[in-house]
């Protein structure tokens, strides 16, 4: 049976489907093609109800197409079928991130820090070593922590002062610096970003198919990969490089963990620079003991706290909770979570790149200016981060004024 009403059309740029409007227009064709052409086409009569919940469910199901065809493409796909298209490539979604914090711990010279040590902060927060630590003969450790609870969870420099489980010999803790704050279930935008880094895994030798590596390993927030190709040191984003090296910053997962990708994807012969060494053993190449083994350099960055200033102009629209709703947008545009790009090792953050998460909270906001920085009064509009840096943001850091 032939209709007046329009199809979906697929076209080079996709599918196009028609309005509802046109839907309309060949409806009434059809209904009065089949009554003589003498109904009234009123729209408040019988049959412009009629014809009017037909085009609603027929622009709907329209809608559900379009969809559907839209989330079998990687630059679209949400949900259920982004996780499809992600197995495809053997990836899964990460699950909430937990807040990663460095600490110096205290005690006796060559007591061992076993890996899962716990230590609580005054939220009450418990936090587990990543990987075994031995104090030295200086009496303290650097040791990595993270929460046990996944999520965004603030940790001020100072606040993991509690040993949770006692090590003998191990006497205090505490953070220098702010945790790098943990993250919520991974975003559409951050699958889509790690898809793409990951189809170069099949690579070996490339900067992608290093970095693609890193960031599969189990708890690795953030990576930046960097070579320097010629015969002499050359200094790249802040750091100095050794010559014909390759360089790797890596902020969370494991000392071997991270080791063992970086040896897996390099081309032989390549250097490293880094302050981390970790030897890695080539035990899945066919050789009999003693198996082969190879120091692999890597560098773990250092935390900078960021810190920002919003001034909106004060209306009788805002909300009480003003405050509370712009740091929430600032933090998820800053994690990458409102649909843009997150702040990464060796990215500049730019102020700007928060106002448009401002502006979608609602005409209520009326910007007057927004200023950023590392120290508590800001006042600048862009942070250089250099490749050796990993910028941190806490909700606390984010000073909201109305004038």
């Amino acid at each position: 049976m032939s209709t007046n009403v329009p199809h979906p059309s697929f076209l080079s740029t996709g599918v196009v489907v028609p309005s509802e409007s046109d839907i309309v227009a060949g409806l009434w064709k059809d209904f009065q093609a089949s009554f003589d052409g003498a109904l009234n086409e009123s729209l408040v009569t019988p049959q412009g109800q009629l014809i009017m919940a037909l085009a609603a469910i027929l622009g709907a199901n329209n809608d559900l197409f379009l969809q559907y065809v839209n989330q079998i493409d990687p630059a679209f796909a949400d949900g259920r079928m982004q996780d499809a298209i992600g197995r495809i490539y053997y990836l899964t979604r990460i699950a909430a991130q937990p807040t990663s914090v460095i600490c110096t711990c205290l005690g006796a010279a060559g007591t061992l820090i076993p890996a899962g040590s716990l230590a609580q902060a005054t939220d009450d927060t418990v936090y587990q070593s990543v990987s075994p630590a031995t104090i030295g003969s200086g009496g303290t450790a650097s040791v990595t922590f993270r929460a046990i609870t996944g999520g965004p969870i603030s940790c001020p420099a100072g606040s993991l002062n509690k040993i949770y489980r006692v090590v003998p010999g191990w006497d205090s803790i505490t953070n220098p610096a702010d945790g790098v704050v943990g993250r919520d279930t991974e975003s559409r935008t951050a699958f889509e970003t790690r898809r793409r880094a990951s189809v170069a895994a099949n690579a070996r030798g490339t900067l992608d198919a290093v970095r693609g590596e890193v960031l599969a390993v189990d708890g690795v927030i953030d990576a930046y990969v960097t070579e320097n190709a010629t015969a002499s040191a050359a200094t790249i984003g802040g750091v100095s490089i050794a010559a014909r090296s390759i360089y790797v910053c890596a902020y969370g997962g494991t000392d071997d963990d991270v080791a063992k990708a970086i040896w897996l994807k390099k081309s032989p012969g390549c250097a490293y620079t880094g302050s981390t060494t970790v030897t890695v053993t080539d035990d899945d190449s066919g050789y009999a003991l003693p198996y082969p083994s190879y120091s692999v350099k890597f560098q773990r960055p250092t935390a900078v706290p960021i810190y920002i200033s919003v001034s909106l102009a004060n209306n009788a629209q805002v909300p009480s909770d003003a405050a509370m709703r712009v740091r929430d947008a600032i933090v998820a545009a800053f994690n990458g979570d409102d649909g843009g790009s997150g702040a990464r090792i060796g990215s500049t953050v730019f102020a700007l790149r928060f106002a448009t998460s401002l502006a979608a909270l609602g005409s209520w906001v009326q910007l007057v200016a927004i200023t950023i920085g590392t120290s508590s009064s800001p006042t600048g509009t862009d942070v250089p981060i250099n490749i050796n840096q990993i910028p941190t943001l806490d909700a606390s850091h984010i000073a909201v004024a109305l004038v």
